[in-house]
């Protein structure tokens, strides 16, 4: 690294704006000489990405002349994401860990005022989706990622500050349950359910664009499901009708709940969001809320939040 420019902080103080405000158009933007590589490599707080780039190999791409947007994950991202340091970095085999940081590179120039309001799909330099919300509170990637500065310009394009690293989705929706240990009940229930005239598993696993509310096992558990035999005795229809319920035709970020909204299930009934203490999801037929306790898990083809309640139409 020792070919890279020494960056002087304050010159780029500037640069340095939130998306909510009211961005410049980008032909009046600072244009910084250094590359989006020397940035990174000379921004304090940055200085765990600068290990990663390192290590998948990126350097001389982030170097290269283009129209690059980056969202750069904080070192305190890095350390949430359990690589919170140079030692955790560099035991990620180096194609995962490539492919990872690609998520986060855009082969277009993407400053401020150049992205709409409302959820836009883009396209990243890993061949995955990823998903930038524009709404007054902030701007957000994939639900929950807020991006805290944003235009920091470079020569070869843009960098955005980035609160989490972004992961990139490798399963879709029921591969996703099947991974997850707390959501055996589910893979279950999906299971028992596509042994009807309608195939769950087969609709979760192939159609774009959904989200899903996934009960715990102890959801279950507490609906009445008191075991996995229990599930795979349960009526067909029954939990057909109950998991239709749980899944929207469309992908919704944590970032698009809204208080009050009711949003229409596959299953044709509506479920209630609350966000007062916390987002909550309502069943008509329950009569508390669930807790959405985990949010915005990408999949290949949706998104899934986990929640601690089954909803009941």
């Amino acid at each position: 690294m020792k070919n890279y420019l020494k960056l002087i902080l304050g010159l780029f103080a500037l640069s340095f704006f939130i998306f909510s405000c009211d961005d410049n158009d980008d032909d009046t933007m600072m244009q910084s000489e250094k590359s989006i590589a020397a940035l990174v490599t000379d921004t304090p707080n940055l200085s765990l990405l600068k290990t990663a780039v390192v290590r998948a190999g990126l350097v001389e791409t982030l170097s290269a002349s283009g129209t690059f947007t980056v969202f750069a994950p904080t070192n305190e991202a890095f350390a949430a994401a359990g690589l919170g340091t140079e030692a955790a970095i560099n035991a990620v085999p180096v194609e995962t860990l490539k492919n990872i940081l690609l998520y986060h590179v855009l082969s277009q120039k993407y400053p401020a005022a150049n992205i709409p309001s409302g959820t836009t799909e883009l396209t990243t330099a890993s061949n995955s989706k990823a998903y930038v919300t524009k709404k007054s509170t902030g701007v957000y990637v994939n639900g929950s990622t807020m991006v805290t500065s944003a235009d920091i310009n470079a020569s070869n394009g843009v960098i955005h500050i980035i609160n989490k690293v972004l992961m990139p989705p490798s399963q879709n929706i029921v591969e996703l349950a099947q991974g997850n240990p707390n959501l055996t009940y589910l893979v279950a229930a999906v299971t028992r359910a596509s042994q009807g005239s309608t195939n769950v598993a087969a609709v979760l696993s192939t159609t774009n664009g959904l989200t899903v509310f996934a009960p715990t096992n102890q959801a279950f558990i507490d609906a009445g499901f008191t075991t996995i035999a229990s599930i795979q005795n349960a009526d067909i229809n029954l939990l057909t009708s109950i998991l239709t319920y749980h899944v929207l035709a469309a992908r919704v970020f944590s970032s698009d709940l809204t208080e009050g909204v009711m949003p229409t299930t596959v299953n044709g009934g509506k479920v209630t969001i609350t966000l007062s203490g916390g987002a909550k999801v309502k069943g008509n037929g329950n009569t508390t809320a669930s807790n959405i306790t985990a949010v915005d898990i990408m999949a290949t083809n949706g998104v899934v939040h986990v929640i601690d309640k089954v909803l009941l139409p």
